[in-house]
């Protein structure tokens, strides 16, 4: 956990058509993740429609991964809150559960000062024992986790590193001086994962890796390889596939793309709502243009 690098995919949870969670599904897209290179799997984030499932849900959901991964690859369960207390209830069960690390993110709604923002992540940094991944999402939270709480942040033992996901390259130049073995950067941006391991990032934590896995893998891969044209091209080629899966707010086209290849993602809950036919359309076609469909 504490050398990752590669693709990490932030997972969906499939659900049933009355809404549960499809278990048997999760379980078949755990193992084809890793059959496809898949480097670690995020369990309960944004992707994985977390704020809409129950406590009991998301312990059933990390138990279960955690044990159908049996150590493959690296686990890592979103345990983020806008209440600290509650993040940390979380991450600390979620530990107990058996996670390889934990994704914390900064508080929404609420936000935080500079001071409350530092303590938000220490108070969680503190009391785990295994490596946390800072999620700075500006786009989600209307916040994001300044420079300077970073440079307070980022010597922690227990802080391995940081999901940029502002699309701010200027932001992830700052952050990028403070990278090293011990604290990484992982691109939370699909269309920039070049750019970010251009900065001396590690790779991404991918909504693509849903549907692409292999490629996704290998456009960290052959950069860190020193391929850099190659891992260009794979970049470029599906930037249009990657820009319509955020068509709509994640992840109701990344569903709709599993649907129609038939890795059977199921449904939404609400407030999220099936993608409109013209964005369907749009997602449909920009698959078929890579041989998709």
């Amino acid at each position: 956990m504490l050398r990752l690098q590669g693709s990490i995919v932030a997972l969906v949870t499939p659900f049933n058509q009355d809404g549960s969670v499809n278990f048997t599904q999760l379980g078949e897209l755990v193992d084809w993740h890793i059959a496809n290179k898949t480097d670690g799997i995020v369990v309960l984030g944004t992707t994985g429609e977390s704020s809409t499932m129950t406590h009991e849900e998301d312990t059933q959901v990390c138990t279960f991964v955690v044990k159908r991964v049996a150590g493959r690859i690296p686990v890592i369960a979103g345990s983020g809150s806008n209440c600290t207390a509650t993040m940390l209830e979380k991450s600390l069960r979620y530990q107990a559960l058996g996670a390889d690390g934990l994704l914390v993110i900064s508080p929404y709604y609420n936000k935080a000062n500079e001071e409350g923002m530092y303590r938000h992540f220490a108070t969680v940094a503190d009391a785990v024992n295994i490596p946390c991944i800072l999620y700075n999402v500006p786009g989600r939270t209307g916040c994001s986790i300044s420079e300077a709480v970073i440079r307070r942040l980022y010597k922690h033992e227990n802080i391995a590193a940081i999901k940029e996901a502002s699309g701010n390259i200027s932001y992830a130049s700052q952050i990028a001086r403070y990278l090293s073995d011990d604290f990484r950067m992982f691109s939370g941006n699909d269309d920039i994962i070049v750019p970010i391991m251009a900065l001396g990032g590690s790779g991404v934590i991918s909504v693509f890796a849903n549907i692409f896995p292999a490629v996704a893998h290998d456009i960290v891969a052959d950069f860190l390889a020193g391929d850099i044209a190659k891992s260009r091209a794979a970049q470029l080629k599906y930037l249009e596939v990657i820009n319509d899966l955020f068509i709509e707010v994640n992840p109701i086209p990344v569903k709709a793309a599993m649907n129609m290849l038939g890795l059977h993602a199921g449904s939404l809950r609400l407030p999220l709502y099936e993608m409109s036919d013209a964005a369907k359309a749009k997602l449909q076609a920009a698959l078929s243009e890579v041989g998709a469909l």
